[in-house]
């Protein structure tokens, strides 16, 4: 078996669908999907919300050989999705990783582990997704690994070219046939919300709005 796999990049997620995406709360979502939510142990680094199509990479504890290339081959628009295997202890993206992956366009990157170097994350403007910080980093050690494979991060099966949506509660992760029908109902919804809230704070009440009063009454006799 070869020691790298590198696989052929993914095609794009349209840039209208993006749009759409990046009108959409994961939250809002997770009123009705329970499935392809990362653990909430993965949290931005920065207040942002982006999309993109996944390119995934699966690298070794200590290694980011494969990382490092990977770099080179990303594109605008693209979410770095890192893989670690398992390990928890070394930090595979600080400030260089940031800055490779920021010039090539890419617009986030989600790591299934930590991340060191928060001060030039910041400084890059560039958002992260991990597990916290580390100050252990990795090496260049040439242990292998693989790219555009399906990975897991965070307990989700992530496929090369799926969309991702980032936000301040978290990643989701679509299939690209599903991402559009899922972005314009939950753009709906928050839509609605709006209108709930606001109808709710000139006076309405909130259970009579959503219907859990007339279940409560319902349920006493």
């Amino acid at each position: 078996m070869p020691k790298y796999v590198v696989e052929d990049m993914p095609a794009p997620i349209s840039s209208e669908v993006v749009a759409l995406l990046e009108k959409t709360e994961t939250a809002t979502v997770g009123h009705w999907r329970h499935w392809g939510f990362m653990d909430r142990s993965i949290q931005g680094l920065l207040r942002r919300r982006v999309a993109g199509t996944a390119v995934t990479v699966q690298i070794p504890g200590a290694d980011s050989t494969l990382l490092h290339h990977a770099l080179g081959l990303l594109r605008p628009g693209d979410i770095l999705v890192v893989d670690r295997l398992g390990d928890d202890r070394h930090a595979c993206w600080g400030g260089g990783v940031t800055v490779a992956a920021k010039a090539a366009g890419a617009k986030a990157g989600v790591v299934g582990g930590p991340c060191t170097d928060i001060e030039e994350i910041e400084a890059s403007d560039f958002p992260m997704w991990c597990k916290g910080m580390a100050p252990i980093t990795t090496r260049i050690y040439d242990l292998g690994g693989r790219m555009n494979v399906p990975v897991s991060v965070g307990g989700v099966v992530v496929m090369p070219g799926d969309a991702v949506l980032c936000d301040d509660c978290g990643v989701l992760v679509l299939p690209p046939f599903e991402a559009e029908a899922e972005a314009r109902a939950a753009i709906e919804k928050q839509a609605k919300g709006l209108e709930t809230q606001a109808q709710v704070a000139k006076g309405a009440k909130l259970g009579e709005r959503s219907g859990a009063t007339a279940k409560v009454l319902a349920g006493l006799v």
